[in-house]
Parts: C-alpha cells; structure tokens; sequence
C-alpha cells in the first residue's frame, strides 16, 4: 500500500530499461455519486495508457494502483527521467504484461496520495470546492474502493471500451481488481491479485489506524483545515515512516543497517543524546520526509478510510460476494508480507474454490516483505505472462 520510497536501492527496479514513452492524460467528469450517496460537483483524475487498443477493443488490461502509487504503472515521462513506473519490469514490448498484444491503461484515484506531485491528477480534501472556492478539506465526501472501480469505468467508456481482458493491481490496487470482478462480472475476463485481500478484516482495519493517527496529533492539522497555514508535514513524515516500515521486511532492514548504515544498537550519538537518533531511524525518516511534501495528510486519511471500508462487493459479506466473480482468478501473496499477511489471499482463494469458481494461488518468495508484490516483481513476471497468456476458459478471445 505504498509508493515506493526506496525505489533507488531496490535493484530489482531500478536498473530495468524502459521502452515506452508516455503521457499523462485528464478525464474529467461532473456530478459523480459516491457509493455513501454523495455528490461531487467535478472530478479529475490522470490516466495513462500503454500499446495499441485493438478494433474490437477487447485487448484491454486494466492496471490498478496501490496505496500511495499513481497511473505511472510503466514507461518513462521524458528519456532523462530518473526511473520509470512502478511495474515497468512486466509492463512493456514482449514483457509479461506485453503491449504489442495489450492496451494496458491505469487511473489515477480518487483522493490520491501524491496531490502536489505535477505528475498526478486527482479530486479530493486538498481540490477547490467549486460552492466555497476554498479546498474540500474534511467536508469531502468519504470514497471507497467502489468509487475508485466506477471513475476507472467511467474512464474506459469515454474510450468506448466495455470489457477487459484482465483486471490486475497490487495491494489497494488488488482491492480494486476483486471489486471490479464481483461489480461487474461479465466484463472482466481474468483477474490478478498481487500481495492483496478480499477485505480489511479486525486486524488489518485496526492496524490501518495507526497511519492515521500521527497526522491527527500533529498541531498543525486543526481537523483538516490547514490549507490556508502549515500543513501537518511532520504528522505525514512519521505517518510515511510507518507506511514504509511495514510494508517492507525486517531482513530488508537489517541489511540496509548492515551494508549502508554501520548500524549499531550502542550508537554513540543516542547512547549519549536522548533527542538524537539511531541511524537506521534517520534514514527511515529522511526518506519519509523526500516524499512528504508531493503529499497531502488529509488524503491520506482518506485513502485510510477506503481500505479499510472495503469488503469486496461492498455488501458486508465476502463470501457472498465472491460468488458473483466469472473471471479466472491468480492470487500472489507474498511469503515475507507483514502488511497483507498471505492469509488474506488464501482466505479469499479459498472461497472462491469452495463456489466452484477457477482460482489458483502462488506465493511470491523474495526479501521484500510487500513490496515483493511492486519493487521485486521482476523476479515472478513469468508467473503473471503464463496466466495471461495461457487459456483459462475464455470464450470470443
């Protein structure tokens, strides 16, 4: 659930090639309901796109993003670009997910994390309410996985698209993929979860909390009206350094101490200074602090409150739900994962084989604990080009 902080030290990452060249695009949309029955006046959210969409427009692989990830899934914005998206590593001419067969398109969501990044265009607490002309702040309306599944529709009618080969995303990314298959059976051919769950049960809705809570006891928050002083930068700050902590693995930690930091638990600065810290948590915090400004705290709150609102379906009952998914369905839980423990696939997985339904489930060994599932998927690409391009059933393909 979480923008990769660390993409420059992840070598699975960083050192792949991009091909493709892209662009970011705006799709605009007014008076849009919200699954609670709220109505925004306008909405706008990026999207990028990747391949070539075929006449029958049914070549459509439909990529949703994770917790603080945007619609950059793959491809570079300029040739100089320091990185490409997130998922480049399987995006791409004759990779996994292959654009010389695929259209591959992602959206931006609703209240996404990074509002003040250019590269990211979103609705949410921090945009104008066109009734006030000041921001939103908490006066905007609670959204769900469900909202962010139905802009993503609304985004593929305007290009006259009415079915998708695959629906495939990681983390809050795979919420939505599993949303879209029992929302809308019929038009989503297969479905990938990466590192996700069918819903945010006790544990995972409490432990969502704890992101939330360093924003709401920082001072400067004043219950979401802080657009016109200081912003909560510090309750962000710490709020992405959890955020990062647990979505990686104590073994990646212990190697950055390691290799990088010469850490020691008897450093002399905190041994000898109550306010100094270990070095480890300063590298932890200066990397939360290099993102926290493209950042707003309020739609972090908001992207809280969707996961853990979310029960796929959004009728209370998984299990119900699930019965309604037609897609072959590939769930990739990641074994080191502390964040969506793999239970959270293997429960879904398996009520989905209990109503007779094609699922199959691998897990994702690696290092990275959740970001196994993002920075580390180069190493199970071949797992996700199998599973699309063998047949599962499919009829008019």
């Amino acid at each position: 659930m979480l923008r990769v902080f660390l993409l420059a030290l992840l070598v699975t990452s960083s050192n792949v090639y991009s091909e493709l060249m892209v662009e970011k695009k705006t799709f605009s949309a007014e008076n849009f309901t919200t699954f609670g029955g709220k109505s925004i006046a306008q909405i706008n959210v990026g999207w990028e796109s990747y391949g070539t969409l075929n006449e029958q427009k049914n070549n459509v692989i439909l990529i949703t993003h994770y917790f603080t990830g945007s619609s950059h899934a793959a491809g570079k914005y300029h040739p100089s670009d320091s990185s490409p998206g997130y998922w480049d590593a399987i995006i791409g001419p004759g990779k996994a997910i292959d654009t010389n067969r695929f259209f591959v398109i992602s959206v931006d969501s609703l209240v996404n994390l990074g509002v003040h990044d250019p590269k990211v265009i979103t609705t949410g607490p921090a945009s104008i309410d066109p009734a006030t002309g000041k921001p939103y702040g908490l006066t905007f309306p609670v959204v769900t996985i469900r909202d962010f599944v139905n802009v993503q529709k609304m985004v593929l009618g305007s290009l006259g698209i009415d079915e998708l080969y695959a629906v495939i995303g990681p983390s809050m990314g795979s919420m939505q993929a599993i949303d879209w298959a029992v929302a809308y059976p019929d038009k989503v051919k297969r479905l990938v979860s990466v590192i996700g769950s069918g819903q945010s049960d006790a544990w995972t809705t409490a432990f969502l909390e704890h992101w939330a809570t360093p924003i709401k006891l920082d001072a400067n928050w004043r219950q979401g009206n802080y657009y016109d002083s200081q912003a909560p930068i510090a309750g962000l700050t710490h709020a992405l350094m959890l955020i990062t902590q647990n979505a990686l693995s104590p073994a990646f930690f212990n190697q950055v101490g390691k290799q990088q930091l010469a850490y020691q638990p008897l450093e002399k600065a905190p041994l000898n200074n109550i306010l100094h810290d270990h070095s480890i948590v300063k590298w932890l915090k200066q990397r939360a602090q290099s993102r926290a400004n493209l950042m707003d705290a309020n739609h972090l709150l908001y992207l809280v409150r969707a996961c853990q609102l979310f029960v796929a379906g959004h009728n209370g009952d998984l299990a119900s739900a699930v019965k309604n998914i037609q897609a072959p369905t590939l769930f990739l839980p990641a074994t080191e994962d502390l964040l969506l423990m793999p239970y959270h696939a293997t429960d879904t997985h398996t009520l989905l084989q209990a109503a007779n339904k094609s699922s199959q489930l691998s897990l994702l060994d690696g290092p990275l604990g959740h970001l196994e599932g993002v920075a580390g998927i180069a190493g199970h690409a071949e797992l996700i080009r199998h599973f699309l391009t063998e047949p599962q059933g499919d009829k008019n393909e």
